[in-house]
């Protein structure tokens, strides 16, 4: 009996043969990547559409800390509410943006625990563009956490003397700054072991900043060491940037000495937090 050969049939224009190796690129270009990147954004809007519980923060916190704040010390601090509105809207407005920008690292714990980040490493999309998708869609929660921070005082009569104008800059100069402070509680998202600790830790490091500042009382009246470390603190700039810019509708030094902070703080955190967000990616 003669033995048959078989013969090999070549795979089709086009195809590759079974079993032969293939270089697989684990490049993606910049368009791509931005394309990816609010294609995430717009998952995070998605998300607070169906659960709309998650902007209790932006909406009733700005109501409450307004009125509570205002009317047990506007009369104590400036004689009477109306004086004191000027001060404690934009010191107001600061503290809330900056606190909510605390929930970008706790939903990204959540997202990485619960696995969601697991099966994006299975789609053909940038590794980076769950983590910026992420920090583009907490945007518009500051942005309407601002718009009712301002709205809220306009009701009970705060009347910026700059107009719309020195509100909407006001309003900018906020949101940049809370977005580049979003960079440092994205870090910790990614290297906290639960989205508890992300919130205890990043709590422990806020509170101090903004309640030790000049966003609710004028710094005279503290005790001389405390005034030392308020003078210094980079929210106590940006509220004084933000009274500035919505009383004469110009950003002066106290604007500059913000965004500076803010351009070293993500110079600073966004590398490390890529870095450790794609050791797990």
């Amino acid at each position: 009996m003669s033995a048959t050969t078989l013969t090999p049939t070549p795979p089709a224009p086009g195809r590759i043969a079974p079993g032969a190796s293939r270089t697989l690129g684990n490049r993606v270009s910049l368009e791509q990547s931005l394309r990816n990147s609010f294609t995430m954004a717009w998952r995070g809007l998605l998300k607070i559409k169906r659960t709309p519980e998650q902007l209790f923060d932006v909406t009733l916190q700005p109501i409450i800390f307004t009125l509570m704040f205002t009317y047990i010390f506007g009369g104590a601090i400036s004689g009477d509410v109306q004086s004191y509105l000027p001060v404690i809207i934009p010191g107001i407005l600061v503290q809330t943006v900056i606190t909510t920008s605390i929930v970008t690292g706790v939903q990204l714990r959540e997202d990485m625990d619960k696995g969601v980040f697991d099966r994006f490493k299975s789609l053909p999309i940038a590794r980076i563009s769950p983590l910026a998708g992420a920090l583009l869609a907490d945007t518009v929660r500051y942005a309407i956490a601002t718009t009712l921070t301002f709205v809220m005082g306009y009701i009970m009569g705060f009347r910026p003397e700059a107009g719309l104008g020195g509100v909407l800059m006001g309003a900018v100069l906020v949101i940049v700054c809370a977005w580049a402070i979003s960079w440092v509680f994205a870090f910790f998202g990614v290297i906290a072991r639960t989205a508890s600790s992300v919130q205890g830790i990043s709590m422990l490091i806020l509170f101090p900043l903004t309640f030790l500042s000049n966003a609710f009382v004028p710094v005279d009246t503290m005790p001389d060491w405390l005034q030392g470390f308020v003078n210094v603190n980079p929210v106590s700039h940006l509220v004084t940037a933000v009274r500035e810019v919505t009383t004469s509708g110009t950003l002066g030094a106290d604007a500059a000495f913000a965004l500076i902070g803010a351009a070293v703080i993500v110079a600073v955190f966004a590398p490390l937090t890529v870095r450790a967000y794609m050791r797990k990616a």
